[in-house]
């Protein structure tokens, strides 16, 4: 599932977002995405505690930056 890549890196390619953003904040990934990121949490929350509750359109945009490799880049610009 997890293939060495440049530098000897592993990516989790199944799809699943990797362990290592679990403890995003809610109110991070909100500058990324916008105030309607996972709506209805609060900021203080964190990305692990509601990732199976986040609605599609949240869902597939994080999944799409972190299938890319930009969500630790985005995280990390946004903190």
């Amino acid at each position: 599932m997890s293939k060495a890549g440049l530098d000897n890196r592993h990516r989790n390619h199944d799809g699943e977002i990797s362990h290592k953003h679990g403890n995003t904040l809610i109110g991070t990934l909100r500058k990324i995405y916008g105030q309607g990121f996972a709506a209805g949490y609060p900021a203080t929350e964190k990305l692990s505690d509601v990732l199976l509750q986040l609605n599609e359109t949240s869902l597939s945009q994080l999944r799409r930056d972190h299938e890319t490799g930009h969500l630790a880049h985005k995280i990390a610009k946004a903190s």
